[in-house]
């Protein structure tokens, strides 16, 4: 069952006449089924952006449609459309967007405050995810005592605490060193397999791109092509290289 379809999805950006019109999607389709692990990369411009602010409900399509658990979030009124996407979504960002003047552990429960959980099943999630993505130790601490990595580790256990039918993630390791990177993909690809979550990335790095289940590149606003990951995650690395380079040929993206 798919969480997640968008059908011919369409995004025209500027004025009435052609000459100032940019079509930024054009009739793209994607599919993210319960569970999956996907990633979505192309070249600056491509779309990717674009794409992801539709799937987060954060703009809407110029055509097309947006399903997710089987419900259009543009027939929802503003206000029900907030809530359906704090209860449906989950979000992990570049620069990871914790407060500062909150300790770790209450960035991450604060969707669970909004939706005014009871303190038991609060301690009960956050003890729960905490230990998925070894944070334990550093729940007191406030977001600069602690390193990227574990900052990103922390979003990503907020992103997840409220249980949502999907986690869109965008560029999570892009502020990230090597070994922090590793981490953070590393947790989240344990979220996927020991937790069943499902989960969307728009990536520019090949090595994060190489922890997902299947990859779709997207160019000029339209699929461009896919690959899927066998039992090697080395040899899907070379794959995401190859594909990149029929891509643009000379693709000057990766970092």
């Amino acid at each position: 069952m798919a969480v997640l379809k968008a059908e011919n999805i369409t995004k025209i950006y500027g004025g009435k006449t052609a000459a100032v019109r940019v079509k930024a999607l054009d009739k793209f389709n994607i599919s993210v089924e319960k569970g999956e692990f996907i990633g979505v990369m192309g070249p600056s411009g491509s779309g990717k952006t674009t794409l992801l602010n539709i799937l987060a409900t954060i703009d809407t399509p110029s055509s097309g449609k947006l399903l997710i658990n089987g419900t259009n979030p543009s027939d929802l009124s503003e206000k029900d459309a907030a809530l359906f996407r704090r209860k449906e979504l989950g979000f992990v960002f570049q620069d990871f967007n914790l407060l500062d003047s909150l300790s770790i552990e209450e960035n991450i429960i604060l969707p669970l405050v909004l939706d005014k959980l009871e303190v038991g099943e609060i301690e009960k999630r956050v003890d729960n995810i905490a230990e998925i993505l070894n944070i334990k130790n550093i729940l007191t601490k406030r977001p600069y005592e602690v390193s990227g990595g574990q900052q990103q580790r922390a979003a990503c256990a907020r992103a997840l605490i409220h249980n949502p039918s999907i986690v869109l993630a965008d560029e999570p390791t892009g502020n990230l060193d090597s070994k922090a990177s590793q981490d953070v993909m590393e947790a989240l690809e344990n979220l996927n397999q020991h937790k069943g979550t499902s989960i969307m990335m728009v990536t520019h790095d090949p090595f994060a791109a190489s922890f997902c289940k299947r990859i779709v590149m997207i160019k000029d606003g339209k699929y461009f092509s896919e690959i899927v990951r066998g039992n090697s995650r080395q040899s899907f690395f070379k794959e995401i290289m190859d594909s990149l380079s029929m891509l643009e040929g000379n693709y000057n993206d990766i970092p």
